[in-house]
């Protein structure tokens, strides 16, 4: 069956998702956490774009990252995730493939929409029930919001929300569903939000 081909963002801005195969970890340790961390800015270096959120669990990783030029994303992604296996299975000395198929990716449009999706980025380690406070997860950008931004561009979001703000709708649960996929269909999530606004 062939691939679905990937739908592009008129606003450069997209929701990524990526996991280990057959949901295996794909951090085992603080040094792997920081290797991605170094690789996706060393990446960004070479294509100039952005990352509005990010969030790096055991077994996936959510990014928001906005490209500078339409259609980058792919290459950006192919860059970090070939980089990052490479590494990680020549530190666990292991071979084939490291992240499951290919990375998921939704088009995300500069809206309302958009800060529930950055707050459902960040909830993700309090919903798997990890910590109880965001701040101290150290593997997301909801820290860089807080205190001093490393590889997350916080200077979009702080322009709607101020910090003490940015804390506060952070407390609030996120109720939407963000679904990565590659189905061309909009989730039920997404049109209820589409409705409730129209």
């Amino acid at each position: 069956m062939s691939r679905l081909s990937r739908k592009y963002s008129e606003t450069g801005v997209y929701h990524i998702l990526f996991r280990g195969v057959n949901q295996q970890n794909i951090f085992e340790e603080k040094q792997d956490y920081i290797k991605l961390q170094e690789i996706i800015l060393d990446v960004k270096e070479e294509m100039d774009f952005k990352i509005y959120a990010y969030c790096f669990m055991t077994n996936h990783v959510h990014l928001v990252i906005h490209e500078k030029n339409l259609k980058d994303v792919s290459l950006i992604m192919k860059r970090i995730l070939t980089k990052y296996a490479r590494w990680y299975n020549i530190k666990y000395r292991r071979s084939g493939a490291l992240i499951a198929n290919r990375y998921k990716s939704v088009p995300v449009e500069f809206d309302e929409y958009f800060l529930h999706l950055v707050r459902y980025v960040h909830q993700n380690p309090l919903k798997a029930g990890i910590v109880h406070d965001l701040g101290k997860y150290p593997y997301s950008s909801y820290v860089e919001y807080i205190s001093e931004s490393d590889i997350c561009d916080t200077e979009f979001v702080l322009e709607m929300l101020k910090v003490n703000e940015f804390v506060e709708f952070h407390n609030e649960l996120e109720e939407l569903k963000f679904v990565v996929s590659d189905r061309t269909k909009k989730t039920d999530e997404a049109m209820i939000y589409v409705i409730r606004k129209r």
